[in-house]
């Protein structure tokens, strides 16, 4: 019979503290690994409004303090953009637009996509195989939520763009699954 008590103590414990392991493993493994911002100077390939890639061009880090971000940007473009969250699918318009163009960071104009390389996913965000240049866009790991994941992000000014994924179309195979809110469209 102590055995018996003794097992049921056990089993209720551990459904007690297991709530509280599963919000800690969260918060440890939600952490995204913050992106440096130690080097000063990028280099990153400039487009002019005409969609032309200029020479590469070595360039000051564009860098605020969050406050100075606010009073630049929206408030969804700020969240998503300088604390990584992510725009809701279906509610922008950049996913679903045929329009010629490139899109620019939002946050410093840095060239990041151009229609050419954008598709329809069936997934809410603006999609794309590739980025303007490959010098305009960065990534890195991100195991945010349990989830292992590549983070697209803007050279120039750390930018939180989105995420790629393997399943794209051809020829790169990847899609950049990109926030409409990190993105400023320009009509070529």
């Amino acid at each position: 019979m102590f055995e018996s008590l003794k097992e049921t103590l056990t089993r209720r414990r551990a459904l007690m503290i297991t709530p509280f392991a599963f919000a800690g493993l969260m918060a440890v493994t939600s952490r995204k690994g913050k992106i440096s911002a130690a080097s000063p100077e990028v280099t990153i390939i400039p487009f002019d409004d005409a969609g032309r890639a200029q020479p590469a061009s070595t360039v000051k880090r564009v860098v605020h303090t969050d406050a100075e971000w606010k009073s630049m940007l929206s408030n969804d473009q700020f969240y998503v953009t300088r604390k990584e969250s992510t725009d809701r699918a279906f509610t922008g318009s950049y996913y679903k637009m045929h329009e010629h163009g490139m899109f620019r960071c939002v946050c410093c104009a840095n060239a990041v996509f151009h229609t050419d390389t954008k598709f329809d996913s069936g997934t809410g965000w603006p999609s794309f195989w590739a980025p303007i240049a490959k010098e305009n866009v960065a990534e890195r790991r991100d195991t945010s939520f349990g989830m292992e994941r590549v983070e697209s992000h803007c050279t120039q000014c750390l930018a939180h763009l989105g995420h790629i994924f393997d399943d794209g179309p051809k020829p790169t195979g990847l899609r950049y699954c990109i926030n409409e809110s990190s993105l400023k469209f320009v009509k070529i």
